[in-house]
């Protein structure tokens, strides 16, 4: 059911954003009076799924769902239909546009995807607000990876700016460190204010060891809940109780438990605990995986959420501001895939999908939407043949030298294009399978 749920999210999803694509290339088409002979979400080779026709225009869905098009005359795309292109020049066909009207058909779908994210993070904080966690108000500071304790970090830093501005939720500091080459990060160490300069190229060490969080709210150790027939259950230990200590050594946070209980893999220890303000001991098993099986109280006993509600004029700049910060930050990643440490990163439809939650949740649903309209649209501008970048960048060179690329040209750039399109997304979700197998 969980996979099942994934899939309908993902598919509608991407339903969304093809048809609103291909839209903005409908769009302009029109308004410049291009006819446009198809409008198909996904593809329809040999065959289609549904379809029917009205005025100039054939509609339908495709059976392949892996995008959509639109199949406007005149035009050298995706479907290669080059006997058209034989044909004497009509008034209605693409290429007897100007080129401004044949770049701006172009980078229509291109448009209505930058235009889709702002939108959509506008009706998002303005129907369910803005929820976060305030990393700069953890009392106890934070607990680090292993690749920031290398790049100067100690567990109970706390992270208070980054490159000057100040920070409050973890993608404040997290985006920085990952996308701004060298980041100064102004921490709070023991009371004491410093600075930590981030190493060159601090994502690479990043990709490479496959690190999912930099850092996390350090909390103490108090028990919620304890799990039936563990080593904490057999030895008394109680909802409510604080671990103060192992092995006689005294301890206060979840990461000091976690390494004293790694010296102690299959054997029972001593704890020591507080339980209504009385101090006691007990004799705890400690499983292969340095678990005794107990559940920590939820991390806002420590650091309260945040809720800001918007008002519906409100949540439009906040939407923008949102939607233009995803898009700078998506576009600095891109050089990243051209890494080594990158490149085994690239994922298909398997790494779409596990950005969706295995429940139904329209607010997460609209965030990766709008989050997978960014990457749509920059992904398609791109100057590579075959892609809207590829075909922006030709009438860009047509408008600056006044002379237009032969259709012999275009359709050997096409071709190379869509063998390129391929061989990318064979090796995304290769990726993805390989990933599978051996994780």
């Amino acid at each position: 059911m969980d996979i099942l749920i994934r899939v309908l999210q993902v598919v509608l999803s991407i339903s969304i954003l093809v048809i609103t694509h291909e839209g903005g290339h409908f769009f302009f088409a029109k308004l410049f009076k291009t006819r446009v002979e198809k409008f198909y979400l996904f593809f329809d080779p040999w065959f289609s799924l549904f379809k029917f026709k009205k005025g100039e225009t054939e509609y339908g869905i495709g059976w392949l769902p892996l995008g959509g098009y639109v199949k406007i005359s005149g035009m050298i795309d995706e479907s290669m239909d080059t006997d058209q292109m034989q044909q004497p020049e009509q008034p209605w066909e693409f290429r007897a546009k100007p080129a401004w009207q044949r770049l701006l058909i172009m980078l229509g779908g291109v448009m209505v995807n930058l235009v889709t994210a702002p939108l959509l993070f506008w009706m998002i904080l303005y129907v369910w607000g803005e929820t976060y966690l305030p990393y700069n108000e953890s009392k106890f500071g934070l607990v680090y990876h292993e690749v920031m304790k290398e790049a100067g970090f100690k567990n109970g830093d706390l992270i208070v700016g980054v490159n000057g501005n100040e920070v409050e939720t973890y993608k404040d500091f997290a985006n920085p460190i990952l996308l701004e080459d060298e980041s100064v990060i102004n921490v709070v160490r023991d009371g004491e204010k410093m600075e930590i300069k981030m190493p060159h190229e601090f994502f690479r060490k990043v990709l490479s060891e496959n690190v999912s969080s930099l850092a996390s709210i350090r909390t103490p150790v108090v028990i919620s809940n304890v799990a039936h027939d563990s080593g904490a259950e057999k030895a008394g230990l109680m909802a409510g109780d604080s671990i103060t200590g192992v092995a006689g050594k005294s301890l206060v946070f979840l990461d000091e438990l976690k390494l004293a209980l790694d010296e102690y893999k299959d054997t029972t220890v001593m704890v020591s605990f507080v339980r209504n303000g009385v101090a006691d001991t007990a004799s705890v098993f400690v499983d292969a995986n340095s678990k005794i099986g107990i559940v920590l109280c939820d991390i806002t006993r420590w650091v309260g959420e945040k809720h800001r509600e918007y008002g519906f004029w409100e949540a439009l700049p906040a939407g923008v501001s949102k939607g233009w910060d995803l898009l700078c930050n998506y576009v600095k990643q891109i050089p990243m895939l051209f890494t080594k440490e990158g490149s085994t990163k690239v994922g298909g439809f398997g790494t779409i999908g596990k950005m969706f939650p295995t429940t139904w949740d329209w607010e997460s649903f609209w965030y990766i939407t709008a989050f997978m309209a960014i990457m749509l649209g920059v992904v398609n501008v791109l100057p590579i043949p075959a892609l809207d970048g590829g075909h922006a960048l030709f009438l860009i060179i047509e408008m600056i030298t006044g002379r237009k690329i032969s259709d012999e040209w275009m359709e050997r750039f096409q071709t190379i294009g869509m063998i390129l399109l391929i061989a990318l997304m064979l090796y995304a979700n290769g990726g993805d399978i390989v990933r599978a197998i051996f994780d």
